[in-house]
C-alpha cells in the first residue's frame, strides 16, 4: 500500500483498495472504541481539543481510571493535565525514571559523564497495569521508550504530547516548514 502518495482518496467516497483478508470483523471492545471516536468526530468535528476528546472519550467509553506516563522533562504538563482529569477520573501517574536504572548497568550511552539513570518504560507500564487502568496516556516519552511502553500496556495507549525539544514539542513543525524540508532533508528546490 502507498495510500501516502495516492492522489485521489477515493477512499472517502468508499472505494476499497485493500485486499479481501485485511477486511475487519471488529470484536465488542475494538467496535466500542470506533462507536465512541466516531461520536466525538461526528459531534465534534474542529469543535474541540485533543484534551477535550480526550475526556469525552474515556467517559463514552465507561473508564474510570486513567494512566499517565510522562518524562521528567514534561513534569509540570503532567501534572496539570492530571489535575484536569482528576476532576472525572481516578489517575495513575508514573515518572520516566521510576526504578532508577544506572546506564551503565546496561552499556546504553550517556549524555554526560558520571551517573545516569536510564528511563524505564517497561517499569512505567508495569506498574499502571498493576493498578488497573483502563486508559494509559503517554506525555512526552523518548523515541523508542514510547514504544516500548505501548508495547508493554495492557490497557489501550493515547498520546497526549510527543516529545521534541527542537520543535516545541510539535513534530508536524518539521512537515510545514519548506526551509527544515530543504535544509535537513534536501527535499523540493534548494
Amino acid at each position: 500500500m502507498k495510500c501516502a502518495s495516492c492522489d485521489t482518496r477515493r477512499c472517502r467516497e468508499g472505494k476499497d483498495c485493500t485486499p479481501r483478508e485485511v477486511q475487519p470483523e471488529y470484536v465488542a471492545e475494538d467496535l466500542d472504541m470506533m462507536k465512541a471516536a466516531s461520536k466525538i468526530e461526528a459531534n465534534f468535528y474542529m469543535q474541540k481539543t485533543r484534551l477535550e476528546e480526550l475526556i469525552l472519550f474515556a467517559k463514552e467509553m465507561g473508564y474510570r481510571k486513567l494512566g499517565v506516563a510522562f518524562c521528567l522533562g514534561l513534569g509540570d504538563e503532567a501534572r496539570t493535565l492530571c489535575q484536569i482529569l482528576e476532576k472525572d477520573f481516578i489517575v495513575e501517574s508514573v515518572c520516566c525514571k521510576i526504578c532508577g536504572v544506572d546506564k551503565e548497568k546496561y552499556g546504553l550511552d550517556k549524555i554526560r559523564e558520571g551517573r545516569e539513570t536510564t528511563c524505564n518504560p517497561i517499569a512505567q507500564a508495569t506498574m499502571l497495569n498493576r493498578v488497573g487502568t483502563d486508559l494509559n496516556i503517554i506525555v512526552g516519552l523518548c523515541m523508542g521508550h514510547d514504544i516500548m511502553f505501548n508495547k508493554y500496556s495492557e490497557a489501550p495507549v493515547t498520546t497526549f504530547i510527543v516529545k521534541d525539544r527542537v520543535l516545541a514539542h510539535n513534530p508536524a513543525g518539521a512537515l510545514y516548514s519548506g526551509y527544515y524540508q530543504r535544509n535537513r532533508f534536501g527535499m523540493g528546490n534548494k
